[in-house]
């Protein structure tokens, strides 16, 4: 198996954050849980300072930090990845194509991202797809220089479905993460589970009849609620016995 990329303390105190079932954490919460997992408190101090100094995280005047507006995004998008909002699915695929042209480079990296965060996949430039099993949360940014369409794919669907996604990367990757939750140790379980948060952002969710057999999409979604849920009651109790 290879190995986790190590977290680091930032992005330690950024899962604590953002997989908190408040909205904020005060300095002793935040320094009992990242001492568990492997960061001492002084590290922790200057990681809070430089991150609020960088605007991912704001202070309160009570002393609890909550994340910036940026990053609570992101933490609805994490736990729309968590806890996809999944529809029967009829054969048919949405079918997005940009229409608006003469825009800058930043507008276009910009969309791209917005239309991969919706879990759709480049057809051919310009044109984006995906099945119509989720339901989309269609952005202004989109419907501004876009027209969609749905419809039905003429060619094999799982075809299509294995050229617009590495199916196969993204199962292996999701297993690795999977195996390494399989331990004692608190350091490597963490770093699994600030992984796991990352690879299911780029799940695509597709049908079961697109997927490859032993697809571990909900089962790595599963685990990753259930440490988080772990995460949460060790914090509490670190700071109840305090």
């Amino acid at each position: 198996m290879p190995a986790l990329k190590p977290v680091s303390t930032r992005s330690a105190l950024l899962t604590l954050l953002l997989g908190a079932e408040v909205s904020a954490l005060t300095t002793r919460e935040l320094i009992a849980a990242a001492s568990v997992v492997g960061f001492a408190e002084p590290t922790v101090r200057v990681a809070l300072s430089r991150m609020t100094a960088a605007g991912d995280i704001t202070r309160d005047a009570d002393g609890r930090y909550r994340l910036s507006v940026r990053l609570a995004e992101r933490q609805q998008r994490q736990e729309r990845a968590t806890h996809p909002r999944r529809q029967d699915w009829d054969g048919t695929w949405h079918l997005v194509a940009i229409t608006t042209v003469g825009r800058t480079a930043t507008d276009r990296a910009d969309l791209r991202a917005n239309l991969t965060d919706l879990r759709l996949a480049e057809l051919r430039e310009g044109v984006w797809t995906r099945p119509t099993n989720l339901e989309v949360g269609w952005t202004d940014e989109v419907t501004a220089v876009c027209e969609r369409f749905v419809g039905s794919s003429m060619a094999d669907p799982a075809e299509l479905a294995a050229r617009l996604w590495d199916l196969g990367d993204w199962s292996a990757t999701a297993r690795d993460i999977l195996d390494a939750t399989d331990t004692t140790d608190p350091v490597l379980r963490f770093t699994a589970c600030a992984t796991a948060g990352r690879h299911l952002l780029t799940d695509p969710v597709l049908p079961a009849p697109l997927l490859p057999t032993d697809w571990p999409g909900d089962e790595l979604r599963a685990s990753h609620v259930a440490y988080k849920q772990w995460v949460v009651e060790m914090r509490q109790s670190l700071v109840t016995s305090g």
